[in-house]
């Protein structure tokens, strides 16, 4: 478990990196947790300024782990996925995210929640929830309309519609776009620097007025929405297009280990 998530600490700046390349990053109940813990600790570390999500230079993560969650879906609100996504709406300190290759469902929601989002080229966004007959969740049907504006946020909710990394930046989910993931980690670094060599108590204050006028509704809307998964995972419809995936990622990795 120790090491599904990497932690460097380097000059105030905490970088924590999804470590399960074998899955490309796709999160399971255990990572949802260490996850939780890792950020609710440097929020209360005096020693962590700023930190940096990052999945690597591959994948930042394809989303949540099929099998896990159908072997051990969210049952209740105290779920792991719904910790962390507790912890992250009431993070005191800045959150940078370096996003290289895919970032699937709960991977692209979380971005919403961070204060600067880096992208490269080849970053994939995509929110594939009706695809699974699920529903949006992390509060995205509240912030993405306000981010982007309704229509392209029903592309990307309603069609599952995916973002490379220029497209997410247009639209207004990245700031900035790289050719490589080392570009873009070096760029965050450089961000997270300069956020250190700030106030801080000011800094800490401006960011909480930021979030501030749309806390309340988003806690709502994240209830309501966590609410609704849970029911959909319950429904033969989602039972049936997850079991669908799961059986063809299995024939395509079969497939591929028959021919090498």
């Amino acid at each position: 478990m120790n090491d599904l998530i990497k932690q460097h600490r380097d000059d105030g700046v905490l970088t924590l990196t999804f470590n399960r390349p074998d899955k490309l990053n796709a999160l399971n109940n255990a990572m949802y947790l260490q996850l939780a813990n890792l950020l609710q600790s440097a929020d209360e570390d005096a020693g962590v300024g700023v930190i940096i999500l990052t999945g690597g230079d591959l994948c930042f993560t394809s989303g949540n782990d099929l099998v896990d969650f159908l072997e051990h879906p969210p049952t209740e609100l105290c779920s792991p996925a719904f910790q962390l996504m507790h912890v992250v709406i009431h993070l005191k300190k800045p959150l940078i995210a370096v996003v290289c290759g895919p970032a699937i469902g709960i991977g692209t929601t979380l971005l919403m929640h961070c204060d600067q989002v880096l992208v490269t080229q080849n970053a994939k966004l995509r929110m594939p929830f009706v695809n699974l007959a699920l529903c949006p969740e992390f509060g995205a049907s509240l912030l993405l309309p306000r981010l982007i504006g309704h229509a392209r946020a029903a592309r990307l909710l309603l069609w599952g519609d995916s973002l490379n990394g220029a497209a997410a930046v247009v639209c207004g989910l990245a700031n900035e776009v790289f050719d490589d993931g080392t570009q873009c980690l070096a760029a965050a670094r450089h961000l997270a620097l300069r956020l250190l060599a700030m106030p801080q108590e000011s800094l800490r204050l401006t960011r909480q007025l930021l979030k501030q006028p749309l806390m309340a509704e988003l806690q709502a809307t994240i209830r309501r929405e966590n609410l609704m998964f849970i029911d959909r995972l319950k429904s033969q419809e989602a039972q049936t297009a997850l079991k669908a995936i799961i059986s063809r990622s299995y024939e395509n990795s079969t497939s591929r280990g028959a021919q090498s």
